[in-house]
């Protein structure tokens, strides 16, 4: 399947402002983009890219004063199989997991292993070891948070998530990835683009979404404690610690977001060679 992909974000600046933005496609999806997802500014603006600690693109840009426009549409090749499910997965000692693993064990911005350690154990320290326990971490946390966009707050951790129980994706996510953490699994943060392609309606305004991996057996896979069933047509962006590290823009001084669309639908064009 063909997934056409992108985003419209128009932003207010008082005075000429850096930003850095991780809007492109991961990667790890390279071979599969049929269209590239070039940045598009209005003005047009010079701009220049760097690879972060994680592998991010980022893009480096100065926005002048008034209203800056950033825009992009892309399309890209899927599968359309749905994450893949391993319920015999392993969970690895501490000991024996690889060296650059062991940061996605660690407390970070969002999601406090330190004051949530306790809990998670209480909570599911009676399960079993691996997959089980990444996906009883997830049943817990889905059926714990009430999803809702008028609770979104880009200030809020796990810790203030699971008091609250409402949030949205992000919190899920942070809040999965600060359990399996509490119980020594390796998690880190993924956002990107999910669409509603296979799930049923009603369907919501269109964001970027947050999900987590874990690392099990030797590998990473793909959890998603908001929607708690595989799905398909998902498209990474960014991977990181937490939302924190894969902000779709960082700015170096006060501005205002006027406008925030994104775009991911299936499309039937014949994109093929000729």
């Amino acid at each position: 399947m063909n997934i056409r992909i992108g985003f419209d974000l128009i932003y207010e600046f008082p005075q000429p402002t850096p930003m850095i933005l991780t809007l492109s496609v991961h990667h790890s999806r390279i071979d599969d983009m049929i269209t590239p997802d070039h940045l598009v500014t209005d003005p047009p603006l010079s701009h220049t890219g760097y690879r972060d600690s994680f592998g991010n693109w980022c893009i480096r840009v100065l926005a002048p004063k008034g209203l800056v426009r950033l825009s992009n549409t892309a399309v890209v090749r899927d599968s359309g199989l749905p994450n893949i499910v391993v319920p015999w997965a392993r969970q690895s000692q501490v000991m024996d997991l690889p060296d650059d693993t062991l940061l996605f064990l660690l407390g970070s911005r969002y999601c406090e292993t330190d004051r949530l350690s306790e809990e998670a154990w209480r909570l599911f320290g009676q399960t079993q070891p691996g997959w089980s326990r990444v996906q009883a971490i997830c049943d817990y946390v889905n059926g714990h948070i009430r999803f809702g966009y008028e609770h979104a707050r880009h200030t809020k951790t796990a810790l203030e998530a699971y008091q609250e129980g409402v949030g949205v994706c992000r919190d899920f996510a942070h809040l999965a990835i600060t359990f399996c953490r509490c119980m020594n699994i390796p998690a880190r943060y993924c956002t990107g683009y999910l669409g509603d392609m296979g799930a049923p309606p009603p369907y919501g305004p269109m964001d970027f979404a947050g999900w987590f991996e874990a690392w099990l057996d030797g590998h990473w896979y793909t959890f998603d404690a908001r929607n708690n069933v595989p799905r398909i047509g998902r498209v990474l962006i960014a991977r990181g610690r937490d939302a924190a590290d894969v902000a779709i823009s960082n700015t170096f001084g006060p501005n205002t977001l006027k406008q925030f669309t994104v775009r991911t639908e299936e499309v039937t064009d014949d994109f093929s060679p000729p």
